[in-house]
């Protein structure tokens, strides 16, 4: 087989993660990179996801604060757009 080389610049630190998960997966980095190539070859697109699984220790954080702000009645409602313009106005 004919190969070649590309050379690209990426974060040292995405470099590592990304080595890391390809070799969990039981994979080089290399042929990662190169089953991406030919993907890209075939479906003509590109395609980035993220992990929807587990919410982030952040996103929880965020939730539980709007949760209690909810129960502690530190909440505002409008009817339309102009009301709530009006009362950030206001602030």
């Amino acid at each position: 087989m004919n190969t070649t080389v590309i050379n690209i610049k990426t974060d040292i630190k995405v470099k590592k993660a990304a080595q890391k998960v390809a070799s969990d997966l039981g994979l080089s980095l290399s042929a990662a990179i190169n089953g991406f190539l030919r993907q890209l070859i075939r479906d003509k697109k590109i395609i980035f996801t993220l992990n929807e699984g587990e919410p982030s220790e952040y996103l929880k954080e965020c939730i539980r604060k709007s949760e209690e702000d909810i129960k502690k009645g530190r909440v505002y409602s409008f009817k339309n757009n102009r009301e709530a313009i009006d009362f950030l106005k206001d602030k």
